[in-house]
């Protein structure tokens, strides 16, 4: 799976975060509920049959929850200045939530809102347009303006109890 990835990588000149297919491996993908905090919401990513990245679940507010997510460990990746986020994505008409890190072990993530439509769409997000935040706090820092990225995030936090389905077919950083 590295090696496609890698040789995907080579061929474009638009570096691939993630494209989701039959035969992806989703080790490096991790969830993470509102289980941390003592809440009680529950996601997941599967493969679908057609080879999308499926992310469903249930957000509950019990306990002091509030949302789940799944992260991408990617490695360090280069983001050129000027670089935006391409993804396509099928959404349930939810808003959710696209975040990055520079670096694994910082507190803050860069993130934004995108809103869905029940079709399959192309998203895009400048980097730029990332906006620092810890624990639902933004916070007096520039918004992102590094050179590297090494992890990617969808996260659903409504403030509602819901369930949702996310489906993600690719994820690419456009030069």
């Amino acid at each position: 799976m590295i090696a496609l990835l890698l040789s995907l990588i080579l061929v474009s000149n638009n570096p691939v975060l993630f494209d989701f297919s039959k035969e992806s491996s989703l080790s490096n993908w991790f969830v993470v509920n509102d289980g941390v905090m003592g809440g009680l919401s529950e996601g997941a990513l599967e493969l679908t049959s057609e080879g999308h990245g499926s992310f469903t679940g249930q957000v509950r507010l019990e306990n002091y929850g509030g949302f789940t997510s799944i992260r991408c460990a990617t490695g360090k990746i280069e983001t050129p200045e000027g670089a935006i986020v391409r993804m396509r994505v099928k959404g349930d008409g939810k808003n959710y939530q696209f975040r990055v890190k520079h670096k694994a072990r910082d507190y803050q993530s860069y993130i934004t809102t995108f809103s869905t439509s029940r079709e399959w769409e192309t998203i895009e997000i400048p980097l730029s347009k990332l906006y620092p935040s810890f624990r639902g706090r933004v916070l007096d820092m520039p918004n992102f303006n590094h050179n590297s990225l090494t992890e990617f995030t969808f996260l659903i936090a409504n403030k509602k109890a819901e369930t949702f389905e996310l489906l993600i077919d690719s994820v690419e950083l456009v030069q």
